[in-house]
């Protein structure tokens, strides 16, 4: 069976937890499963921790995570395609919600 082809966009995400590496790239991955769909892989890039004092208080992951790529251009038979972005958080004003045809920035 032939694959479909895809595309997949990868960010890139620094995950932290005062118990483990394990966790931190948990947290990483949870974070950003509540602004996006679709994740698909996550790679982890570099691990280190914080010290302060000689000792260990944070545990850090650097995660690659990828989800597929969707347009949210109409497709040939005008059937409107959905965005891989969840809806703005609930405590972003009216006023303050994304204008449409900008481009914005994930910030997690």
């Amino acid at each position: 069976m032939k694959e479909k082809e895809s595309t997949y966009k990868i960010i890139e995400l620094v995950g932290s937890s005062g118990s483990s590496w394990e966790d931190a790239a948990k947290n990483a991955v949870e974070t950003a499963a509540k602004t996006l769909r679709g994740l698909r892989i996550g790679e982890i890039n570099k691990l280190d921790v914080k010290i302060d004092n000689g000792k260990v208080v944070a545990y850090r992951a650097r995660v690659h995570l990828s989800f597929r790529y969707k347009s949210n251009r109409a497709s040939v038979g005008g059937e409107q395609r959905k965005s891989n972005m969840v809806s703005p958080p609930l405590f972003i004003s009216k006023t303050d919600r994304p204008k449409k045809n900008r481009r914005y920035s994930l910030m997690l």
